[in-house]
């Protein structure tokens, strides 16, 4: 049995009710929004945040039709969040496939994008839990946040480790704590225990983010985007940060910084791939995630009390730590 079908045990029938409910809300009956609808939605997805907010409620109680509903939401609005990153990046591609932008223009993506988050604030309203519209806004702020705060890094000639980790929470690690958050809230739990869960979920989430800055560094068609992406956009990743702060090399240093301009050669980002793997960068990323992962396992260990869930959160931890995608 492989780690998604183990993930998946203690959860089947409410995820696989989640994806026909999850489908419905992008499908539309007008020609142009029903097509856009229909492309996004065929990209799919594992489904990983879902699946933990599921899991989450599954432990504490049950998965109910407030569960379901808050997850909708929530990945609505993750969905959203992509569709208008695409725009922002001007990406063409999104693991593998066209992005929305690239396959339509920006004008419809973000039109489009601006549907899909009101359908998720209609999905959080049928929830009729203050705590879970007020955790959904406060994503959204967050995820916004984020994506400016890399801007602006993009545009600082500061080249910092801790400027990094507040970026990837922001833009990533808030929606996986706050799947895990929302899923203890629809199952009825305290507040301690929500906060507990909240930290389980960022710390995945970072590990996440982590994870899928390595493969920048790394030639796959499996992952479905190009060595040196993030570069090109203009993104300093943990792999060249920490070689950077631990070289003295000038020449790298003046490349790292054509890099955040979005000036640097194909030439010269290849270099600096070169020099972040030389110079340790990929195993310290692997220690960063490696701690994230043990702290995330102690909560496992010391807050889910069904058998199920329990090995179905391990499998997630280690599927989201060793992914090729």
């Amino acid at each position: 049995m492989d780690k998604l079908t183990v993930i998946k045990v203690p959860i089947e029938t409410e995820l696989n009710c989640f994806i026909e409910r999850f489908n419905a809300s992008l499908t539309h009956t007008d020609e142009m929004l029903g097509d856009v609808l229909q492309h996004i939605r065929m990209r799919g997805g594992k489904r990983m945040r879902p699946i933990l907010t599921m899991l989450l409620a599954k432990n504490f109680s049950s998965i109910t039709d407030v569960t379901i509903d808050a997850a909708i939401g929530l990945e609505l609005l993750h969905t959203a969040s992509l569709v208008h990153d695409d725009v922002v990046d001007e990406s063409e591609e999104r693991r593998g496939q066209p992005s929305v932008n690239a396959s339509y223009n920006n004008k419809v993506a973000v039109l489009v994008g601006d549907y899909i988050l009101s359908t998720a604030l209609l999905y959080v309203s049928k929830t009729h839990n203050t705590r879970i519209i007020e955790s959904l806004a406060q994503l959204g702020r967050t995820l916004s946040r984020g994506e400016i705060l890399q801007l602006n890094n993009i545009m600082n000639s500061d080249i910092s480790e801790s400027v990094y980790y507040d970026v990837i929470r922001m833009k990533t690690a808030s929606l996986f704590s706050t799947c895990a958050a929302i899923g203890c809230i629809s199952a009825g739990c305290d507040e301690d225990e929500v906060q507990s869960a909240s930290l389980f979920g960022d710390q995945i989430g970072m590990i996440f983010q982590i994870k899928d800055d390595i493969f920048d560094y790394f030639d796959s068609k499996d992952i479905g985007k190009p060595t040196g992406n993030d570069m090109i956009e203009g993104k300093l990743t943990l792999p060249a940060i920490f070689a950077l702060s631990r070289a003295d090399n000038a020449e790298m240093l003046a490349v790292a910084y054509k890099v955040k301009k979005r000036a640097a050669s194909a030439k010269e980002i290849a270099s600096l791939v070169d020099f972040s793997k030389k110079e340790g960068g990929i195993e310290y990323a692997k220690s960063v995630m490696d701690k994230l992962n043990s702290s995330a396992a102690q909560y496992i260990d010391s807050h889910i009390r069904r058998d199920e869930v329990a090995a179905a959160l391990h499998e997630y931890l280690s599927f989201v730590s060793q992914r090729n995608w």
